[in-house]
């Protein structure tokens, strides 16, 4: 071979080297939710057995009793007494599934019923085609995540390690 055919073939291949590098596939990585995860104690602070509904329709868009706007994608539900926002752990007697959700309504007003889930939480549940299920409600509470550092100084003494003095503000003159 001579010479200029030996540099055209291996421009050649390096040239469908570069394209087919652009042909690869590329690993598409969802970056971490901005929003810790939630920790909560093993021991609830409440439990209670009843039936569970779940309401949407007319009520999508219109505020919740903590004034939101409800969305039924939104994993919240609706209980007579229960504080806004706290979290309960919902699982459906039959099945044994679990959600949790935020309580930031309402209700329900029938007699017989202790919570009304938000369309998104009755599915998470499955108990949406159903309509009711018994379920056992566990109010949770949250163990505190340390979000930020609790250090004071970027580089606190450590002990048994002598620091050196701060320096001073004199200049060793008389004014």
């Amino acid at each position: 071979m001579t010479a200029p055919r030996c540099v055209f073939r291996s421009l050649l291949v390096i040239g469908a080297l570069w394209c087919l590098a652009g042909c690869q596939h590329r690993l598409i990585v969802r970056e971490a939710s901005d929003k810790p995860a939630e920790l909560f104690d093993s021991r609830p602070l409440l439990v209670e057995h009843g039936i569970a509904s779940w309401y949407g329709g007319r009520w999508i868009g219109r505020k919740t009793a903590n004034g939101e706007i409800y969305r039924a994608g939104d994993l919240t539900a609706a209980h007579k007494k229960l504080p806004f926002h706290s979290k309960v752990r919902v699982t459906d007697l039959r099945s044994g599934k679990s959600v949790i959700v935020r309580i930031n309504n309402r209700g329900p007003y029938v007699k017989g019923r202790i919570i009304d889930l938000s369309v998104e939480a009755a599915k998470a549940l499955g108990t949406y085609d159903r309509g009711l299920a018994r379920v056992r409600l566990e109010l949770l509470r949250e163990i505190p995540v340390l979000r930020t550092s609790n250090l004071r100084a970027k580089n606190p003494p450590r002990p048994g390690i002598p620091t050196a003095p701060a320096p001073s503000d004199q200049s060793g003159t008389n004014r």
